[in-house]
């Protein structure tokens, strides 16, 4: 789609559309993590699902590249246009409610129905409750419960809360660059980019054996930066199906080499921005009211723990498909029941307040 000139039309042209897929394409990115785990949670090694095999990473180590992309991307917008009161409540209310709800569903319904030990003895073990407490104040994925998935390859209930940490410092750091007033000099989101996407090259060449978590903790906060200044530069950056395939292809010929890594996740950044605004996608259609992608994305595997837990003799074909219908239902619930409410509490909260966009000062 070309702009009013008849160049490329630009994220900022893009966004003024009346219509974008960014909640149709989170609810795809949680679905994929859910079969990518249906591996794992099978196996009990990370190894064994095919696209790892493929480029060195999971399907669901993919999906989460993109949900820190576009998370970068609208919460840089959200501070930029409502400012940071506003901000923090958002932040708050969009995160906390579902965890709390997910927290306790999976340690008092789900673990006292499918733990070893009576419902009396669980639910007085100190170990519920410590359960319940590292989840929700340390976001500690690998705690389990007393009885519970006690002969799964992975034990723990709430896989996948590890990444709510990465998720929460980088909602924090654009909290504290807004506050510093540094959205206004658009030179300094894309130097916290290319930082970052230096530091991750530099690990691949330097520490090739570094551990998972050191090339975690470079990944996403890469990924979530690099989000944020698309935004930050949306009245520069296009929106192009072919620089999209174009980062793609460069990522792929760097295959094997220090800068895999980097070219891979700054492809998968400037992607999912393109697919969430791209012309063919940004309909109504794609435009989702209900936003499940959170839901599913926290109850799909202790849903997959359950089902294992309950036929530990099914193969992947036969828990997958099952896992996904009851993870997209349990998403669905926690949107109407807790979400929904919760994003109403805030709405309520910002009232008839104006909103007030930081414009970037000239590069």
């Amino acid at each position: 789609m070309k702009g009013r000139g008849g160049g490329t039309r630009t994220i900022a042209a893009a966004l003024d559309a009346p219509a974008n897929a960014f909640t149709a394409l989170r609810l795809g990115l949680a679905l994929a993590v859910v079969v990518s785990h249906g591996f794992s949670v099978v196996t009990g090694r990370v190894e064994d699902e095919p696209l790892h095999r493929l480029t060195g990473f999971t399907l669901g180590e993919h999906a989460v590249n993109g949900f820190f992309a576009v998370s970068g991307f609208l919460v840089t917008m959200s501070f930029c246009r409502r400012g940071w009161r506003d901000y923090v409540i958002a932040r708050a209310l969009r995160i906390a409610p579902g965890l709390v709800a997910a927290t306790l569903v999976v340690a008092l319904v789900l673990g006292t129905a499918l733990t070893r030990l009576s419902a009396g003895e669980y639910l007085a073990s100190a170990g519920t409750w410590r359960f319940v407490s590292a989840t929700l104040t340390t976001l500690k994925s690998n705690a389990v419960l007393p009885g519970l998935f006690a002969e799964n390859p992975f034990r723990m209930p709430m896989g996948t809360v590890w990444t709510l940490k990465y998720e929460v410092l980088c909602y924090l750091g654009v909290l504290l660059a807004g506050l510093a007033g540094l959205f206004r000099f658009r030179w300094v989101a894309a130097a916290v980019a290319g930082g970052l996407f230096l530091a991750v090259a530099a690990l691949d060449w330097l520490s090739p054996e570094a551990s998972k978590g050191v090339q975690t903790a470079l990944r996403l906060p890469f990924l979530f930066a690099a989000g944020g200044a698309l935004f930050v530069w949306r009245d520069r950056v296009p929106v192009s199906g072919p620089l999209a395939l174009a980062l793609a292809l460069a990522a792929a010929l760097a295959a094997g080499s220090p800068a895999y890594g980097a070219l891979l996740f700054a492809a998968e950044a400037y992607g999912v921005i393109y697919l969430g605004l791209a012309p063919a996608l940004a309909r109504p259609s794609f435009d989702l009211s209900q936003d499940l992608s959170y839901g599913v994305y926290l109850y799909g595997w202790p849903v997959q723990q359950a089902l294992r837990q309950l036929w530990p003799k099914a193969g992947i074909p036969e828990l997958l498909a099952p896992s996904l219908l009851i993870a997209l239902a349990a998403g669905w619930l926690s949107w109407r029941l807790v979400e929904a409410p919760a994003l109403a509490l805030k709405a309520r909260a910002f009232g008839r307040r104006t909103i007030r966009t930081i414009e970037p000062a000239a590069p």
